[in-house]
Order: C-alpha cells, then sequence, then structure tokens
C-alpha cells in the first residue's frame, strides 16, 4: 500500500473526520433491524478497561509490587475487544513481555521475571535472577531467555511450570575465570542488551545491544560463536526467518539490514540494508502466511514500512508504508495476517493484510493506556465466525493490560472486492481507493 502526500487526499480525510465520529470501541444494538446489518453505537473505549487513575486498587499479595484493577462486572459480549484484566505496578517500569504456553512473563526493572497464568493474569510464580532490569525477554518451547542490567543472558527450563517450578540453567557467557578474563571479554556485551531473537532449529540465539553489535550465540555450547558490528546506533531489534535463515536488524541510526549464513559454519554476511527514512527503527516484525512473506518495520516517524519477499528471488521489496499513530512505533508483532503496533500516542493499532496482495486497513485501535506502549505480545483464537485474538500490552504508565479482540471475518461486496463489516477507523487503503473510485 502507498500512501502519497496528495494535498486532496488529506483535505478529503479532514472533512471525513469532520463528518464522522469515529468511535474508540464499537458495540451492537439488538432488534429486527440489525439482524443483518446491525447499527454502531458510540461508547469510550476507558469504560471497557480499569484504570489505575479512576478506580480502586487491591493488593495481590504482600510481598508484591503488582496491584489489580477492577474491571467492569458485565462486559458486553458483542464488543469489538474488551479488557479482561488490568495490571498496575507501584515501583519501575515494565520493560518486556512474552508468551509460552498457557503463561504470559513480564520483566521489569527488579530483578524478578513474573510468570502470569493466561488469560486472565493470576500470577502464579517468580524467577529471580542475581541482577534487575529485564530489558528482554523471549520463550521459545521450553525455554525462556532473559537479558538484565549485567549485559548477560540468563537461560531458563520452563518444562516444569505447570507444577510451578521453572529452573534456571545457565548465565551466558559464564562469568569468567581470573585467567580467562582478557581473551572472553571481547565476546561479552558492552551496553545494554536490547533485544533476542532464536532460531529453534539451529539452536542459536541472536542478540542486539545498544553497544552497537549483533552477537550469535550458541546455546548448546553456552558461547559466543559470532560477533556482529551491526550498526552505526544502538540496535534496537531482531528478527529471525527460520525458513530461510535470514537475520534482520533495525537500528536507531535509521536502518534495516539483512543478514545471512549459509551454514552454522561460515560467518554472516551483510545481503542488504533498507533505508526509507531518516527516523530512527524501533521494532520489527515477520509475518508468513503460506507463500507470504512481509516484513515490517515501526519507526520514531509514526510510520510502519513493509516489504514483500520475493518468492523466487528470495529479495524484499518495499511494499508501501502504513500511516495511523501519531508519534513513535515502539513495537510491532505480527499474528497470522494481522499486524499489531504499540505507539508512544497510547494506542494499539491492529493492521490487516489483504489476501493476494499488499492492501492493508486498520481493523481496530485500541485505546486504553496513559502512556506510551512499550511491548506486546498476542495469541491467536478463533471459533466458527470470529477470528479473536488475546492481546498482551504494557505501556509506561507501568500498567499491564490484557485485550480480547474480535476480528470479524471479510466479505464480498457489490463490486466484488472484500469489505470488512467492521471499520473502527478511517484506513488509509480505503481512503486511497475511495479516492480513486471518485475520480471516474
Amino acid at each position: 500500500m502507498e500512501l502519497y502526500s496528495d494535498e486532496n487526499v488529506w483535505q478529503f480525510v479532514d472533512e471525513e473526520r469532520k463528518n464522522i465520529n469515529l468511535p474508540r470501541r464499537f458495540s451492537f444494538g439488538g432488534g429486527a433491524n440489525n439482524a443483518e446489518f446491525p447499527d454502531s453505537h458510540l461508547s469510550s473505549a476507558r469504560t471497557s478497561c480499569a484504570s489505575a487513575a479512576s478506580l480502586p486498587l487491591w493488593k495481590m499479595s504482600p510481598e508484591t509490587p503488582w496491584t489489580r484493577s477492577p474491571l467492569p462486572s458485565s462486559p458486553s459480549p458483542p464488543l469489538l475487544y474488551h479488557c479482561l484484566a488490568s495490571l498496575h505496578r507501584s515501583q519501575g517500569d515494565i520493560f518486556s513481555i512474552t508468551l509460552s504456553n498457557d503463561f504470559i512473563f513480564t520483566g521489569s526493572s527488579s530483578s524478578r521475571i513474573h510468570a502470569w497464568k493466561q488469560p486472565d493474569c493470576t500470577q502464579t510464580v517468580c524467577l529471580k535472577a542475581s541482577t534487575g532490569q529485564v530489558r528482554s525477554l523471549l520463550a521459545s518451547g521450553t525455554l525462556l531467555f532473559s537479558t538484565h542490567s549485567d549485559h548477560r543472558i540468563r537461560l531458563w527450563d520452563l518444562s516444569l511450570m505447570h507444577h510451578f517450578r521453572p529452573k534456571k540453567l545457565a548465565t551466558i557467557p559464564r562469568r569468567p575465570s581470573l585467567f580467562s578474563y582478557h581473551t572472553s571479554r571481547k565476546h561479552h556485551h558492552k551496553n545494554t542488551i536490547s533485544c533476542l531473537a532464536y532460531n529453534a532449529a539451529d539452536k542459536i540465539l541472536y542478540t542486539g545491544s545498544h553497544d552497537h553489535t549483533v552477537k550469535v550465540w550458541s546455546v548448546p555450547e553456552r558461547r559466543c560463536v559470532e560477533s556482529l558490528s551491526a550498526h552505526e546506533g544502538q540496535v534496537n531489534a531482531v528478527v529471525v526467518n527460520e525458513d530461510d535463515g535470514c537475520v534482520f536488524t533495525c537500528s536507531s541510526d535509521g536502518t534495516v539490514k539483512i543478514w545471512r549464513s549459509v551454514s552454522k559454519e561460515t560467518p554472516h554476511i551483510l545481503t542488504m540494508t533498507l533505508k526509507f527514512q531518516q527516523s530512527p527503527v524501533n521494532a520489527l516484525a515477520l509475518s508468513r502466511c503460506g507463500d507470504d512473506c512481509f516484513l515490517y518495520s515501526g519507526s520514531s516517524d509514526g510510520l510502519i514500512n513493509f516489504w514483500e519477499k520475493e518468492r523466487i528471488s528470495g529479495r524484499y521489496n518495499h511494499a508501501g508504508f502504513l500511516q495511523g499513530h501519531h508519534f513513535s512505533v515502539l513495537c510491532l508483532v505480527a499474528v497470522g495476517d494481522l499486524i499489531l503496533s504499540g505507539s508512544e500516542d497510547a494506542t494499539i493499532r491492529i493492521w490487516k493484510r489483504e489476501e493476494g496482495n499488499s492492501f492493508h486497513s486498520c481493523v481496530a485501535v485500541i485505546d486504553g493506556h496513559h502512556g506510551p506502549v512499550r511491548c506486546l505480545a498476542a495469541a491467536m483464537e478463533s471459533d466458527e465466525t470470529v477470528k479473536g485474538l488475546l492481546v498482551y500490552s504494557a505501556s509506561l504508565d507501568q500498567t499491564m493490560k490484557v485485550w480480547r479482540v474480535k476480528v470479524y471475518p471479510w466479505e464480498k461486496g457489490e463490486d466484488g472486492e472484500n469489505a470488512c463489516r467492521i471499520s473502527p477507523v478511517l484506513s488509509p487503503s480505503w481512503v486511497e481507493r475511495k479516492i480513486q473510485a471518485t475520480d471516474y
């Protein structure tokens, strides 16, 4: 989807926005007239979730800094989205979120990694490390990786999580002895480890850091096997495509880079540098649906650029950008053909990619946080008629929220094109096609 800064386009958007009160949340009334084409009525998104500022809080236990916000007793089932749980942390920020089977893990400024039961977030157990500042978390199968303020990685075994008995397996890299200090120090990160990616097939872990490097770790050997001077600025995200072995990195220097290694024994080489903006790139997400593969990047100018992979050559071609956030895009998550973006504007947007092409539409805007949305995680739910998501979001307002989102199926319109029954926002792709239709 290409968006152009044509003055007529944005004049049209401004006129439409003046005439339409865009709802933050949709619900549907009953009645005979609404059986086939239900009418929507407006309601504030902030009434669908509890706010630490507006509702009383109670402690979950004397030992935890977390408090649970009360929720409305009977949320309306037909809502496009509603908040299932809202947790407020009284001390420090929430830095990271990851999902593993039936649990969600959160990392914060403390040395504890909190594990919560999905989806209602009842607290189950804490994983405690010797140092705090859990900046990044990544779960893969029965393994959990965490990064800490000592610039090291902790490896945890989650195979006994259902018995509430997680176990720390190792600290990577190992603390060097006096005699090996000078030889092993070069394999250490010298600054905050900001991101993680794991190739489960090859058992290779990738870490990106504010020291501008990306390091490659052999998990079975518990050692660094390669160090890449990846960017001129801090590395903010790293993603790996296990299908072809490509590794994607992004940085505050405004670039997205693609790296590839022919085999486990050969070093990674830079195959392509993608740069379509001057702004820092904060987040990456890889979406694979069947034979289609798209790479998304979120930057500080509020845009989400995306590239489509050619099926024959494997080259990634710039296919457009998504525009909707007012401030920096801080995090991205891809679930099937849905892309979730969290922003400094305190909103979460859900984008849907149309099947067979690169057109995207924004199908939902979640407005419930009071600060920038720092990290996201999502898991799919489904039934026969509605595709659903469980969305976990953490914000600089020191809250973590759980959302149940319903994405209704797309239907064929009279013109033969796909149309979503519910369109809570004026999506850029819809505006573009609307203007093109009025030109004839």
